[in-house]
């Protein structure tokens, strides 16, 4: 059966690291897996956020 030159590679690869793909989803997670939104706890944060002036530089005026 062919293989190409490239899944060669990642067989080898997968086969000299093991953990590979354990440790590619790790890393995922830490990167893209979020905890779900408290929508109450949203809705919060932004009702008690300070707007910021239209010029930041010279508000004391």
């Amino acid at each position: 059966m062919y293989q190409s030159d490239i899944t060669q590679f990642l067989n080898q690869l997968k086969q000299q690291k093991p953990t590979l793909e354990a440790e590619q989803r790790r890393g995922r997670s830490l990167l893209w897996d979020k905890q779900p939104v408290d929508l109450d706890e949203r809705a919060k944060q932004q009702a008690s956020r300070v707007e910021q002036t239209p010029y930041v530089y010279y508000q004391n005026f």
